[in-house]
């Protein structure tokens, strides 16, 4: 039987600003990225955040992102390995403390917006990363974009590693994801979206924006919670999962069984 974890960013409003229906995807997803003050939320948003993800039993991983409010994380950054590792440890240890507080384990750490594709390119960058991740604490995933440097920076360190694929956007014909200024970065076709989705899960195939059949194998598929048509592409997604015969479940059972 395939297996998938379903995620997605969450905890992203700010202060009075308020960004995405958390809780309504929450009943869709098995995990949430959440993020950790830097690209967005803040220490109450963090907390509120993680009592609903206990109270649905949703695993928590944090999001650590650029600092980068005004652009929402999504501006590209030049830092150096040294600053992308210590800013990723600081904020996963303000996630992984609102974790223990509500009585669970941080279960995986997943990069946000520039960060997660700067590093998906770059070996420096993605190593980083993966020893925040390594020395954050024992058994945490590393969640990454499927055949990227993360995947090889986890296999050197020894960190645990789930590949990632998006049911809602789209991809370049290297396998990385086409960049949001360009046509064909967002998918909002519900139905559409659904279907690559189980094509990923069970064939290990994605099309990209050129037709190039992209070869993968993905162990957990996000969906943004920032888009319109957010908590109705989760419920469609995990409907056709388990109507193909697909496992939906936490990450954890999916990666380390």
């Amino acid at each position: 039987m395939y297996k998938v974890d379903l995620n997605s960013d969450i905890g992203e409003s700010f202060g009075a600003y308020k960004m995405g229906d958390d809780a309504a995807i929450m009943n869709a997803v098995t995990s949430a990225n959440v993020a950790c003050g830097f690209h967005a939320g803040d220490p109450l948003v963090m907390k509120k955040t993680l009592k609903t993800c206990a109270e649905k039993g949703v695993a928590a991983g944090a999001h650590p992102g650029y600092p980068d409010l005004v652009g929402f994380g999504r501006r590209n950054m030049k830092c150096t390995p040294d600053e992308e590792y210590a800013d990723c440890l600081y904020q996963i240890g303000a996630l992984k403390a609102f974790c223990e507080a509500n009585g669970f384990r941080l279960q995986h750490v997943k990069p946000h917006g520039a960060m997660y594709n700067q590093a998906a390119k770059d070996p420096a960058l993605a190593k980083a990363i993966a020893q925040a991740v390594k020395d954050a604490g024992e058994d945490i995933i590393l969640m990454g974009l499927a055949n990227s440097e993360f995947e090889r920076a986890a296999k050197e360190l020894g960190v645990p590693f789930a590949a990632e694929a998006f049911a809602d956007r789209g991809y370049m014909p290297d396998g990385s994801l086409v960049p949001r200024s360009q046509p064909g970065a967002l998918i909002h076709d519900v139905e559409a979206a659904a279907k690559r989705v189980v094509r990923m899960v069970t064939e290990g195939t994605v099309e990209a924006v050129d037709g190039t059949v992209i070869n993968f194998r993905p162990q957990s598929i996000c969906m943004h919670g920032d888009t319109p048509e957010a908590v109705e592409m989760a419920k469609a997604v995990r409907t056709a999962l388990e109507a193909a015969g697909v496992k939906v479940t936490n990450l954890k059972e999916v990666v380390l069984g």
